[in-house]
């Protein structure tokens, strides 16, 4: 920004998916044309579909694309917007790209180069806020640590969003740790300089929005809480925060009086976030300042009833915030309540392992897409459709979806129905998970701290919606939908039943086993049997469920049990079946007649359990290892994977070097172990740990 800046009249967002799809929505509101970059691997991504005009930016990673800031200037002067907004992520809160756009002439929509260099370290960001009063913990170097220190977090001084950040137990783990974190920080963020502070092991996570113009105004636009976090990267955002709705408004009133310090202090502009960390009893300590938009800006949005986007235009234009409109938007005046959920392409169950691959469908509930609600209703924002491919190359997730209601347990419950009827296809996703929180008793008390997934436990919240019952009943509609499907696509006879026969015959069998999690199909095979009759469908199951069956196509299938009866849905993609109903989704793969002994892999061998490259090996073969031993690292969407030992025995062979781009289900090793019953059992995807 600067002073008398000039009207925007197309702008051009320096980043991707659905940030890039949100700012683009605004502007079109505003009358103001839009341009997008995009990589090869974005090249028929949403965002670059939703622009006026996209500039190719040649390669693949973030480093060669979305963090070339003189590619993405050239691609602003080419395209001839006026304007670069960031976005959140890449070079959002980079102080000497910001500073490039400016002395190319263009508008930064964001904070000046000098607020972000104030607060890109946050090093020295403690620093200027403990010199203003503002609370803070204290910095440790990594080199001085002692017990007495322990437990304390490592975090990346140059970005956030859980990259580079490590929780330290022991000082036999601080070396590795650190160097890890630095290879993260480094990789996310091209800075690899980290330091240390106390965790609090049990705290709430609250931040202020701000908004600051060229003349001196600040709002303090509300709180939110985002204590629900996993890999110290925020799932469930909600305001107002509960924390603070039970301390009161003296404690509100403290915050907002901190961040507002915070921000003028450094002759701020534009839109931000001042973070804390709070105990229960409401005692709160400065974190940092994100000089961004944040990725949960739509719950204050909707609580709010502003547009911050298009605040943040309006300001990078000189337009100064209405003092009048202060009260209206700070605090108590706030209307409802918001949760908001990032749904991501990750496997709870299996260590939150990132999925890449193609979307084949999605299809989310949503009142309305980007915007703002007039009722209680449901907010999408996302940037991928049917058909998108979740690359490794970028953070898996899929899209945003925002809830907003009179009170915080009728917004919890619509978010959580929204959720459980979504139909997603093709990647495995942390749905499951986010609506078993939804209607946990602990979630709905509001007592939600940074502990909250560890205190109820990840086993009982990332437990399938769909019980036993219910994957039964999806493999009788898959197997009948097929059947259907057989009949329509058979070129002789095919008006007849299938399998009919003019004499009574046999039953017709089809086995399906359950998708569980990323790489491992569920131990129990589902063999379904039936037989079209005169009378209609008999079906038989290893559990008989008195399942009746109704009407029956390629697509859907209408099945009764207990007197209660459900349409199915029944969507086939190569070998994998998806079975949606109302409220609960079965994904089930097809087991074949005969299987080629071709694919059946080595007693012992260690699959990728997801795509990406090896960084690190630290075992040749022929070494003798221990179960739970690291054999080597993967990086993975932004963030660094252990793969260990699974039992104790010999690396008989290693199948993979430093450099190597991987696929799933791609032989990493294969380990003897020194018992051979649990080499047998272990022809699996490998432990994989952050």
């Amino acid at each position: 920004m600067s002073k008398g800046a000039a009207p925007i009249t197309s702008v051009l967002v320096a980043n991707r998916g659905e940030i890039a799809c949100r700012v683009f929505t605004t502007c079109r509101a505003m009358g103001i044309a839009t341009v997008a970059v995009y990589s090869d691997p974005d090249a028929d991504a949403p965002h670059v579909r939703q622009a006026d005009s996209a500039v190719r930016l040649p390669g693949a990673t973030s480093a060669e694309t979305y963090l070339r800031g003189d590619l993405v200037i050239a691609a602003a002067q080419a395209a001839g917007a006026d304007a670069i907004h960031p976005g959140y992520g890449f070079l959002s809160e980079n102080a000497e790209f910001a500073q490039a756009v400016i002395d190319a002439g263009l508008t930064w929509i964001g904070p000046p180069p000098s607020s972000i260099v104030a607060m890109g370290s946050k090093i020295n960001a403690k620093e200027a806020m403990a010199k203003a009063g503002v609370p803070v913990l204290t910095d440790l170097e990594p080199s001085t640590v002692t017990e007495d220190d322990l437990p304390l977090l490592i975090k990346a001084s140059a970005g956030g969003g859980g990259r580079g950040m490590r929780v330290v137990r022991t000082l036999a783990e601080l070396d590795d740790e650190v160097a890890a974190a630095r290879r993260e920080a480094e990789s996310a963020f091209g800075d690899p300089t980290v330091f240390c502070e106390p965790y609090i092991e049990r705290g709430h996570h609250i931040e202020v929005q701000v908004m600051a113009d060229m003349h001196g105004h600040v709002w303090a636009v509300g709180e939110r809480e985002c204590s629900i976090q996993r890999r110290h990267q925020k799932v469930i955002e909600e305001a107002p925060a509960p924390l603070v709705e039970k301390i009161g408004d003296a404690m509100r009133s403290k915050l907002y009086d901190a961040a507002r310090t915070a921000v003028s202090s450094i002759g701020y502009e534009g839109a931000g976030t001042v973070e804390f960390l709070a105990d229960h009893q409401g005692k709160f300590f400065f974190l940092e300042t994100n000089t961004r938009l944040q990725v949960e800006h739509p719950v204050t949005e909707l609580t709010a009833g502003t547009d911050l986007v298009a605040w943040q235009l309006r300001v990078a234009m000189g337009e100064p915030l209405d003092p009048s409109l202060l009260e209206p938007v700070e605090g108590s005046t706030a209307t409802g309540h918001a949760i908001e959920v990032r749904l991501y392409a990750e496997d709870p169950a299996n260590d939150w392992q990132p999925q890449s691959g193609t979307l084949s469908q999605i299809d989310l509930p949503a009142d309305v897409r980007f915007g703002p609600l007039d009722r209680p209703g449901i907010r999408v924002d996302s940037g991928v459709a049917d058909g998108s491919e979740i690359s490794t190359y970028y953070d898996p997730m899929l899209a945003k979806v925002i809830s907003w209601a009179p009170d915080r347990p009728r917004a919890a419950a619509m978010l959580a129905r929204a959720l459980a009827d979504a139909t997603i296809h093709g990647l495995i996703t942390n749905r499951d998970m986010l609506v078993n929180t939804f209607r946990d008793k602990q979630f709905l008390t509001g007592d939600t701290d940074t502990a909250y997934l560890d205190t109820v436990g990840l086993d009982t919240l990332s437990a399938p919606l769909a019980d036993p019952a219910e994957v039964r009943a999806g493999a009788v509609a898959a197997a009948l939908a097929q059947s259907a499907a057989n009949r329509i696509a058979a070129t002789v006879d095919g008006s007849l039943p299938s399998g009919w026969r003019n004499l009574p015959s046999g039953y017709q069998t089809k086995s399906y086993r359950p998708v569980v999690t990323a790489g491992d199909d569920g131990d129990d095979e589902i063999a379904v049997r039936y037989r079209f009759a005169r009378d209609g469908v008999t079906v038989e199951l290893p559990d008989d469920d008195g399942l009746t069956v109704g009407a029956v196509a390629p697509d859907s299938v209408t099945l009764t049990s207990g007197g209660v009866t459900r349409r199915y849905s029944v969507t086939v993609d190569g070998d994998k079946v998806y079975v949606d109903r109302p409220g609960a989704a079965v994904s089930l793969r097809r087991m074949p007649r005969y299987i080629d002994p071709a694919s059946v892999e080595r007693p012992g061998s260690l699959l990728a359990p997801m795509p990406g490259s090896v960084i690190r090996v630290a075992v040749q073969q022929g070494d003798r290892v221990t179960a739970g031993q690291p054999l080597l690292w993967l990086e993975a969407m932004k963030m660094e994977h252990t793969i260990s030992a699974p039992v104790d025995g010999v690396v008989a062979v290693l199948g993979v070097e430093e450099g190597r781009q991987l696929a799933v289900g791609d032989v990493l090793a294969v380990i003897e172990s020194d018992d051979l019953e649990s080499a047998e059992t272990e022809n699996r995807p490998p432990t994989s740990t952050h």
